[in-house]
């Protein structure tokens, strides 16, 4: 009655679907591989990120990677598949938003800077030692300095780390390093940074902070512009 046998809808219908799976077989899971591959990305990130948040909530003690995982939204299983001891987890945690931050205050900058910056950089430089991050670090710190199977993997985190934090304000600040003093210097601020760190812990040391920030953009004026060449180099 005008309409297509079943015989034709077989032929027609038949080669199309053949062709169709001809294609797929030409093309092996690559449209599986890729997605899976970004879901593989996105749940280590949510696990370093949730590895973070709970080391400087709880502590090492109450931070498991169940707890993590449940955070996490996924299954311990996953958790362990991407990190399968709690001192991967958590050295990979800390190095993972260090790394973060340290891109991110570059962004802030992204025409470079100028002696005039240089109270920004001081802040933001002070900023990297305020939050999440360094709570979190801390509480790593303490307890490799109580566990033998942690404390050399932390040693090494933290000396890459202060390696890139050292960088970061020496190309922040525009720094001449080959000149006397200016090292120390930077690396004084970094170590005042770590010590307001330490204080915001405990109060809201923000009025300090600022009176701070003011005195050491001074001196860094002073130091690598060269007006506190004088007395650095004994």
């Amino acid at each position: 009655m005008g309409g297509v046998s079943t015989t034709d809808r077989g032929a027609h219908g038949g080669r199309d679907d053949r062709g169709a799976r001809a294609d797929r077989a030409d093309r092996p899971d690559r449209a599986e591989r890729v997605p899976k591959q970004d879901r593989s990305r996105v749940t280590r990130q949510r696990l370093l990120e949730a590895a973070v948040a709970c080391l400087a909530e709880h502590g090492w003690t109450g931070s498991t990677v169940l707890v993590v995982a449940e955070r996490a939204g996924v299954s311990r299983g996953a958790a362990q598949h991407h990190f399968p001891t709690r001192e991967d987890l958590f050295t990979a945690a800390v190095e993972y938003v260090a790394e973060e931050r340290s891109t991110a205050l570059r962004d802030l900058f992204p025409d470079g800077t100028t002696a005039g910056d240089r109270r920004a950089v001081v802040t933001a430089l002070i900023d990297l030692y305020t939050g999440p991050l360094f709570r979190a670090a801390l509480h790593l710190w303490v307890a490799a300095s109580n566990e033998e199977q942690l404390r050399s993997r932390v040693t090494e985190l933290e000396s890459r780390i202060g390696r890139e934090s050292h960088r970061v304000a020496v190309e922040l600040l525009a720094a001449d390093e080959t000149r006397p003093g200016v090292r120390e210097t930077v690396q004084g601020l970094l170590d005042m940074a770590r010590g307001l760190g330490l204080a915001t812990l405990l109060t809201d040391d923000a009025a300090r902070r600022e009176r701070v920030v003011r005195q050491w953009a001074a001196l860094l004026d002073g130091v690598l512009d060269g007006g506190l060449d004088e007395g650095l180099t004994d």
